[in-house]
């Protein structure tokens, strides 16, 4: 569901299987923040430590991050950041991504 939040980008609530994604931000960063937060979900987390913060970036972005598409882009724009608009992600789940995936040498 989507709410005002006064902070962050989403909220996951274990304890009532509920994700509330802020409704005050952009669509992409919408996109990115379900995403992370079904991560949350996925995972079994119940709080925010910067293991589990890792933990759904990178579920969030093998989920939306498609390597033919990756590789196709990097192939018609080098730039990081219009591959990174034109997947329709955030920059930290892109990064999170290549971190993952280090492209090859």
């Amino acid at each position: 569901m989507t709410r005002p939040l006064r902070t962050g980008h989403e909220l996951w609530l274990p304890e009532y299987n509920t994700l509330i994604v802020n409704s005050r931000i952009r669509a992409v960063h919408q996109r990115s923040a379900l995403a992370h937060g079904v991560g949350h979900a996925a995972h079994g987390h119940e709080d925010d430590r910067p293991k589990h913060e890792k933990q759904a970036d990178k579920f969030a972005a093998q989920n939306l991050i498609d390597p033919d598409e990756l590789a196709d882009l990097y192939k018609w724009c080098p730039d990081e950041q219009r591959v990174i608009h034109e997947l329709g992600v955030t920059t930290r789940l892109f990064r999170a991504y290549v971190l993952a995936h280090p492209p090859a040498a």
